[in-house]
């Protein structure tokens, strides 16, 4: 199930690829790509645990067999290893997937996996991610997905202060639609976050986000 953005609530398989640009202290995946501890968990995962290569024919048949509707590609940074996916994005559209890819927007979306049609939800992250802004606000990328029809911009915040950062990004980067999405990896948090934000976001024009996979699994890892 998606649990985020436009398409929250939709059936769907993910592919989840491994190794992210960012070190994002609060990430829910991080062990995608913290083989060294940094994040706020201090836990130092290990890749050769982690990580499985496989070939596009296998990743295929997989998620061919889950039979649903869509397919979200996440990560990690799932665009730092795009032209190693276009064989998959090209055989999951053909057969008719709808196929969003969930990105930080720090990498610039190739014409090749644009003229696919896939949809991008886009997370640029805030100052309280804990890394500087020159890593995790990359202009030009920002402005590339800007013009791609159908992109979601989606901001994890904490408070309506972070709400003053999102739209200092958007004045200066164009990136619209805006999501506004509670931080947080248990319900209660989540709930919180979520009930401190809804009338700023909403006041200024956004959309707003739950997260229903923490809602409905907490923060229990999938399979």
């Amino acid at each position: 199930m998606q649990g985020e953005g436009p398409s929250a609530g939709r059936r769907c398989a993910f592919v989840r690829l491994g190794g992210c640009n960012l070190s994002c202290r609060w990430c829910d995946t991080p062990y995608t790509w913290d083989w060294t501890g940094v994040g706020d968990t201090g836990v130092a995962h290990d890749p050769r645990r982690e990580l499985t290569a496989l070939p596009v024919s296998e990743v295929l048949e997989r998620l061919l067999g889950y039979d649903v509707p869509l397919i979200v590609v996440s990560g990690g940074e799932p665009l730092s290893q795009q032209k190693r996916l276009i064989p998959l994005l090209r055989e999951l559209t053909a057969r008719g997937k709808a196929v969003e890819i969930e990105t930080n927007g720090t990498v610039v979306p190739g014409r090749e996996v644009i003229d696919l049609g896939v949809r991008f939800n886009v997370s640029p992250k805030l100052a309280h991610s804990g890394d500087p802004e020159s890593r995790r606000l990359v202009p030009r990328a920002l402005r590339a997905f800007a013009e791609v029809p159908g992109t979601a911009f989606k901001f994890v915040c904490r408070t309506p202060d972070d709400l003053e950062e999102v739209a200092s990004v958007v004045e200066r980067f164009g990136t619209r639609p805006v999501w506004i999405m509670p931080e947080g990896q248990v319900p209660a948090d989540v709930g919180r976050h979520l009930a401190a934000l809804g009338d700023a976001a909403v006041s200024r024009g956004w959309n707003l986000t739950t997260r229903l996979h923490v809602a409905v699994w907490g923060d229990r890892r999938g399979v």
